[in-house]
């Protein structure tokens, strides 16, 4: 959990800064990069982050989006070591047994 007391304001409105240069939309625990990653991943429009992001109001999603297009370098490679790693997870990652008895009974290539 970020602690309020050390959030730094910047000249976006609702987007705070925390230890490290992480942007954060004010007031909630969602982190720039995490809505970015979001609409990536699902295509979606600001209206349909906010659909599905109702904490969330409409200038909150815009501060966060324009926050991530003027710091899109540093925002893309944190996007690009999350992937990294989580590739990486996969990797190392031993097959479950529930997917082992989904193999064995035909259920999964």
């Amino acid at each position: 959990m970020i602690d309020a007391q050390s959030l730094i304001p910047t000249e976006y409105p609702h987007i705070v800064l925390s230890h490290g240069d992480v942007a954060w939309i004010e007031g909630t625990t969602l982190k720039v990069v995490e809505l970015v990653m979001a609409q990536r991943a699902y295509g979606w429009t600001p209206e349909e982050i906010h659909i599905n992001h109702r904490h969330l109001n409409m200038g909150q999603i815009y501060a966060a989006l324009a926050y991530y297009w003027d710091h899109r370098e540093a925002l893309d490679a944190d996007i690009q070591r999350r992937e990294d790693h989580v590739a990486q997870l996969e990797e190392q990652a031993e097959e479950s047994p529930f997917v082992a008895r989904l193999k064995a009974q035909g259920l999964l290539p």
